[in-house]
Order: structure tokens, then sequence, then C-alpha cells
């Protein structure tokens, strides 16, 4: 089977993009802190839920998380 350049060219840069994505969401988990149900629980309490919050305050984050 041979693959002309163009197309192996295509073929590494999609897999390196799909590489570093998930390298990337990796790296997101790992600096989100874990909270645990207490701690969950205790800022709920004092801060409320999202779904009291206008959504207009909010800034949706995942095109650029997922870029």
């Amino acid at each position: 089977m041979v693959v002309n350049e163009k197309v192996f060219r295509k073929i590494i840069r999609e897999s390196i993009r799909d590489a570093l994505r998930e390298e990337r969401l990796n790296l997101y988990e790992i600096l989100i802190p874990y909270v645990s149900k207490k701690e969950l629980k205790e800022i709920e309490e004092r801060y409320g839920a999202p779904s009291d919050y206008d959504e207009r305050e909010f800034k949706d984050m995942t095109d650029w998380v997922m870029k």
C-alpha cells in the first residue's frame, strides 16, 4: 500500500491534534482539585447552586476546552 506524502502528512497532523487534545483534557483533570461531598455541600450552602444564578453571569468555556 502506497500513501502519498500529502495524505500521510494529513494523517500525522490529525493524530498529533488528537493526542494533544487528549493530553490537554488530562491536564485539566489534574488541575481541578478534588472536592469531597462534604466540601461540595458546604460550597452549595454558602454560595447556592448554579441554578440559583442568572445564566448571563456565566461564560461557556466548552469550545475553549475542546480545542
